[in-house]
C-alpha cells in the first residue's frame, strides 16, 4: 500500500538515494576526497571520526600568539630611566648598610662577652687525691705468710684505679734494722715486702693505670727516731746515702719521693738539695714530686714549718687531728673548722696545700669517728683547695682492732668476706659477721656504700674545674656546728659545700656576697638515702653530720 501522492516511480527514486548515501558512507575518506578537504569537514583516522569546528581553530591560533617579555633594547631603555637608577642605589646602600650593622654587633658581642680565664698549670699531685700504703705489710698478700707485699699490692692496681685518685704513696720498702744506720739499705727493698723486680713490676702496671707511685725513704722508719737520732746535718754519711738512694728511685722511675720525721731536722735546706734532684729527673709528661711529713699537731709548729720548707712540694700533717679527736664541742665544731682551715690556708700563702687527718696516733678514721662523720671528713678533704691524702681502708671504713693501739698493730686490709677477708690465703679464722660489710667486695655493689661516697667525690675532685681550681670563699651561717664554702672558678659550675658537726638536725639558712640563687641542685650527700633534688639555701635542713655538695650555674 504506497501513500497518497506518492507514485510507484517516486518510491524507487527514494530507494536509489538510500542506497547510493549507503554506499558513500562505506567509501573511505582521504586527502581527494571532497569530504575530507573542506572546512568543517569530518577527518578519519584509524576508523575514528573527528569533527573540527571553527571554536578550536581560534584558540590553538591564540595559543601560538606567545607572550616574549621585554627584548634586550626595551629592557636597557627602561633600566636607564632615573627612577630605576634611583631605586637601585637605595637597595645596594640598604644592603651594606644591613651588613655593615650585623658585623659590627658581632664585634661588639665578642668584645663584651666574659672571657674564659686562662686554666693554671697544675702538676699530676695537684690535680686529684694520694692514697697512701704505708703500711705494705697490712694491704694485700699474695702468698700465705700473712705478710702484705709488693706482689699483692700489684694485683690490686685495678682496684685502686677506680678510686679515681692520681698516685699512690708506698713504703718505706727498704732495709732498715732498728736503729742500726750501718745495717741500713736505702737501696735495697726488705725480702718481707719482695724483690726490685716485683718493684718494677708495679710501677709497670700502675702506669698502665695512669697512677704515679711515689716512694716513701724515711730512713729509720722502724723507729721512733726516723734519723737515727743524730742531728743530719753533721751526718754526712747519711746525707750522701740519702742522696743517692733519691737518685737510685728517680731513674728506676718513681713519681716521687716522700720523707718522713721533717720536724727532727735541724737544717731544712737538705730538703731543698733534694728537691734539686727531683726536679733534675722532671720531664713535661713526668714531672717528679718531693713529699714532706711531719707528725706535728700544734698548728704554731706547722706553720714553722710550712715557712721553713719552701723546697719541697706538700707538706702532710696532722693538723685536722683537732677536729677528730675531741676537744672541740659538737655544737661549735662547724665554727672551729672554718677557722682552722682559714689559717692554713692563709699561712700557705703561694704554697700548695695539701689535706690529711693522718693516721700513725689515732689509727683508721672510722675508729675514732664512726660512719657518718668518716663521710663527713672525705667530702671536707675532696672539696678544699689543695691536695687530700686518704690513708687505705678509710675508703671503706675500715676500723683497728678493738682494744689495741693503732700504732702496735698492722691493720689488714678487708677485700671480701671469706677466710680472712681476703687478705691471705693463709688458714685463718673466718670473718667476723659484724664487720662483714666492711669489705671492698660487699660495697664495690652497693651504691649507698661509704666506697661508692668515695668514689664519687673522688671523681668530682678531679674532672670539675671549680673543684681543681676554683678559690675558696667562706659562706655564713649563723650556726656554729655548721661550716660552708664556694668552690668557684670563672663561668663553670660552681659548688656550695655545707657540713654539719653536730649530731642533731639543724635547719640553716647560707647568705653569700654575692647572694646565691633561691634553689641549688644536690650533686652529693653523706646521707644515703638523700636523693638528688633542688634545695632552698634560704631554709636548708641537714640530718645529723651530714655533708652536702650543692652545685648552681654561672649567670653572667
Amino acid at each position: 500500500m504506497t501513500s497518497p501522492g506518492v507514485t510507484p516511480d517516486t518510491e524507487l527514486d527514494m530507494k536509489d538515494v538510500e542506497l547510493n548515501e549507503m554506499e558513500t558512507e562505506k567509501q573511505p575518506m582521504n586527502a581527494s576526497s571532497p569530504l575530507a578537504s573542506s572546512p568543517g569537514s569530518l577527518g578519519e583516522k584509524n576508523g575514528v571520526v573527528k569533527v573540527k569546528v571553527a571554536e578550536e581553530e581560534e584558540e590553538e591560533s591564540a595559543m601560538v600568539a606567545k607572550f616574549t617579555g621585554l627584548s634586550k633594547e626595551e629592557l636597557l631603555k627602561v633600566a636607564g630611566t632615573p627612577t630605576w637608577v634611583r631605586t637601585r642605589w637605595a637597595l645596594l646602600i640598604l644592603f651594606w648598610l644591613g651588613w655593615l650593622g650585623m658585623l659590627a654587633g658581632a664585634v661588639v658581642i665578642i668584645v663584651q662577652a666574659p672571657r674564659c680565664k686562662d686554666l693554671p698549670k697544675q702538676e699530676w699531685w695537684q690535680k686529684g687525691g694520694i692514697y697512701r700504703i704505708q703500711d705494705v705489710a697490712g694491704f694485700q698478700d699474695s702468698g700465705d705468710d700473712n705478710v702484705g707485699d709488693l706482689a699483692g699490692l700489684k694485683q690490686q692496681i685495678d682496684y685502686l684505679s677506680k678510686l679515681k685518685v692520681k698516685g699512690l704513696v708506698i713504703g718505706p720498702l727498704h732495709v732498715n734494722p732498728e736503729n742500726d744506720q750501718a745495717g741500713t739499705n736505702l737501696k735495697d727493698i726488705d725480702k718481707r715486702y719482695g724483690t726490685l723486680d716485683e718493684f718494677r713490676e708495679v710501677l709497670q702496671v700502675a702506669k698502665k693505670k695512669s697512677l704515679k707511685v711515689v716512694l716513701d725513704l724515711t730512713p729509720n722508719y722502724r723507729s721512733q727516731s726516723p734519723w737515727f737520732s743524730q742531728e743530719i746535718s753533721l751526718n754526712k754519711d747519711l746525707q750522701d746515702k740519702m742522696k743517692e738512694a733519691i737518685t737510685f728511685w728517680l731513674e728506676e722511675g718513681v713519681s716521687g719521693i716522700q720523707i718522713g720525721g721533717i720536724e727532727h731536722l735541724n737544717d731544712t735546706q737538705i730538703l731543698s738539695e733534694w728537691k734539686n734532684l727531683t726536679e733534675e729527673y722532671s720531664v713535661d709528661d713526668h714531672t717528679r714530686v718531693l713529699i714532706a711529713v711531719t707528725r706535728r699537731q700544734d698548728a704554731e709548729g706547722i706553720f714553722s714549718l710550712l715557712n721553713e720548707t719552701t723546697g719541697v712540694d706538700l707538706l702532710s700533717s696532722q693538723y685536722l687531728l683537732g677536729l677528730v679527736k675531741g676537744g672541740q664541742e659538737d655544737s661549735t665544731r662547724g665554727e672551729a673548722a672554718a677557722k682552722m682551715i682559714r689559717q692554713y690556708i692563709q699561712e700557705a700563702g703561694d704554697k700548695w696545700p695539701s689535706w690529711s687527718v693522718g693516721r700513725p696516733d689515732i689509727g683508721h678514721l672510722a675508729s675514732p669517728m664512726g660512719e657518718p662523720l668518716l663521710r663527713l671528713f672525705h667530702l671536707l678533704l675532696y672539696t678544699l683547695p689543695g691536695t687530700p691524702f686518704t690513708d687505705y681502708g678509710d675508703e671503706i671504713g675500715l676500723r683497728d682492732l678493738p682494744g689495741q693501739p693503732a700504732a702496735s698493730s698492722v691493720i689488714r686490709m678487708q677485700w671480701d668476706n671469706s677466710a680472712n677477708f681476703g687478705f691471705s690465703k693463709a688458714n685463718q679464722q673466718q670473718v667476723n659477721t659484724a664487720a662483714s660489710n666492711v669489705t671492698v667486695q660487699s660495697q664495690n655493689s652497693d651504691p649507698a656504700s661509704v666506697l661508692s661516697f668515695f668514689k664519687q667525690v673522688s671523681e668530682l675532685r678531679g674532672k670539675e674545674r671549680s673543684l681543681l681550681h676554683g678559690e675558696y670563699t667562706e659562706a655564713e651561717t649563723s650556726n656554729p656546728s655548721v661550716f660552708a664554702y664556694l668552690r668557684v672558678w670563672d663561668q663553670n659550675k660552681r659548688y656550695l659545700v655545707v657540713l654539719n658537726f653536730a649530731p642533731r638536725d639543724q635547719t640553716i639558712s647560707i647568705v653569700t656576697s654575692p647572694p646565691l640563687p633561691d634553689q641549688v641542685t644536690v650533686e652529693l650527700s653523706t646521707q644515703p638515702t638523700e636523693e638528688k633534688k633542688q634545695l632552698s639555701v634560704r631554709e636548708l635542713r641537714l640530718a645529723p653530720s651530714e655533708g652536702l655538695l650543692l652545685s648552681f650555674p654561672y649567670v653572667a
